[in-house]
């Protein structure tokens, strides 16, 4: 068997001296030289977490604490610990509980009973990848978002079926007379000149058809002040929280 051999950093947080010393026998099937902390109360933990300035990899949590048990330890935990994924290790069998943890923000939830050398290590690979995942998503997200807003062009994502406007850039607003409120309460077409009434039902019937990619074209816009602009436009398709 190849064990890993990256650095791993793990917080194992359990009062039980066996079930720690269990946990970190199992780490060390799977992982060369792995760097193991123990807490055993929540107290510890804080403390752990406020005097030293260590970046875990993961944190193992058992459910009872001396000074903490159950949802308001997840709560507490989740709240003191954000920066990577916490795993459940417990003795309890309680399927709607487990549920709840994970809502709660806990990346798995383990019984002690069936734990493996393997399941473990699979469990700490895929949540730290996933918490990865999700950290470069959120940072994609906000470079778009910051682009989106900063850009000085007049911009702005609406939806594909009712052609509401879900969200408009500064330069938009700046442009158009119209505040953020105010668009949120237009659709697209709300814009268009009423000498183009006809173009802008024809091309919002064309930016609802799902083969659409990318519309470009030359359009006469309305500003809230009543005067009229020449726009140049382009428009592609977008997927927002399982929206069009």
């Amino acid at each position: 068997m190849i064990k890993d051999k990256k650095p791993y950093t793990i917080l194992v947080i359990e009062d039980n001296l066996g079930d720690f010393t269990i946990v970190e026998e199992l780490l060390l099937d799977q992982i060369v030289k792995p760097t193991i902390f123990r807490a055993a109360s929540f107290k510890e933990t804080a403390s752990l977490i406020a005097s030293a300035n260590i970046q875990f990899d993961v944190v193992l949590l058992d459910l009872s604490l001396p000074d903490s048990s159950g949802e308001s330890l997840v709560t507490n935990i989740t709240k003191l610990i954000t920066h990577c994924p916490i795993i459940i290790l417990t003795g309890f069998t309680d399927i709607e509980f487990s549920i709840k943890s994970i809502a709660l923000g806990i990346a798995d939830y383990l019984l002690k009973d069936d734990l493996t050398a393997t399941m473990l290590y699979k469990s700490i690979i895929y949540t730290i990848q996933r918490k990865k995942a999700i950290s470069e998503l959120k940072e994609s997200e906000k470079r778009y978002s910051d682009l989106f807003h900063a850009s000085p062009q007049p911009m702005w994502v609406y939806n594909l079926e009712t052609l509401l406007f879900v969200q408009v850039n500064n330069a938009a607003v700046q442009h158009y007379g119209y505040s953020e409120t105010e668009f949120f309460n237009m659709t697209i077409l709300d814009i268009w000149s009423d000498q183009e009434l006809e173009k802008a039902i024809e091309t919002g019937t064309n930016l609802r058809r799902p083969q659409s990619t990318i519309i470009k074209g030359n359009f006469k816009h309305q500003k809230k002040s009543g005067e009229v602009i020449d726009v140049e436009m382009s428009s592609s398709p977008l997927l927002i929280s399982d929206k069009e």
